[in-house]
């Protein structure tokens, strides 16, 4: 499976992500796209008309090449969302925020919005706050799928990664290891040293 936070191809996370929808309204006539409107009889799309769209189409439209339409952030990357996670990051439950909550913060804080800089530090702050606590679970807690639910794919991720870290670190302790020696190097190494210091 490919994980990507920058567009990928070959990412189930990428493409999941990107389908995520915005609403935004149309600052020009768009002509034979009125059924992108499913509310609208009208072959065209008239300036003013709200529409949610995917993503990735969303942001070819507001470019600043294109200015087709205006995007609205979804209300969870929005100031009051955003306040919730800079008081305490860690008792939120970010599943409940969207499962690609980091992916898609991540592509909103690309996007040519005023709120895009901000969506992007908060991103990067909440994460750093969670991490910590994140494998803190995986390290302690075993499979609790209550805490698993609390959490983001990508953060899902981590736990697992994390979880199976610690158990293959618990195997190898308790397996126990073995006469512990020299590289053949570093004794070789050695042996030179010596023999340098006698011709001295």
């Amino acid at each position: 499976m490919f994980r990507s936070l920058s567009p990928h191809y070959f990412s189930i996370e990428d493409i999941f992500a990107t389908q995520e929808r915005l609403p935004c309204k149309f600052v020009v006539p768009v002509h034979r796209l009125g059924f992108l409107d499913p509310s609208s009889e009208s072959e065209d799309i008239a300036v003013g008309t709200s529409i949610e769209l995917p993503f990735w189409l969303a942001q070819t439209l507001c470019s600043q090449r294109r200015n087709i339409v205006t995007v609205e952030i979804p209300k969870i990357y929005k100031e009051a969302y955003r306040e919730i996670l800079k008081a305490d990051a860690c008792v939120v439950d970010l599943h409940k925020f969207g499962l690609f909550f980091y992916e898609f913060g991540t592509y909103l804080s690309r996007l040519e919005h005023r709120d895009s800089a901000v969506i992007g530090s908060v991103l990067v702050q909440t994460f750093k706050e969670r991490f910590r606590q994140v494998m803190d679970w995986a390290h302690n807690s075993g499979t609790d799928p209550a805490i698993i639910q609390r959490l983001d794919s990508l953060e899902k991720a981590l736990f697992r990664e994390g979880h199976q870290t610690r158990a293959q670190l618990d195997a190898w302790l308790n397996a126990g290891t073995g006469l512990i020696t020299a590289a053949e190097m570093v004794v070789n190494h050695k042996k030179r040293k010596l023999a340098v210091l006698d011709d001295f």
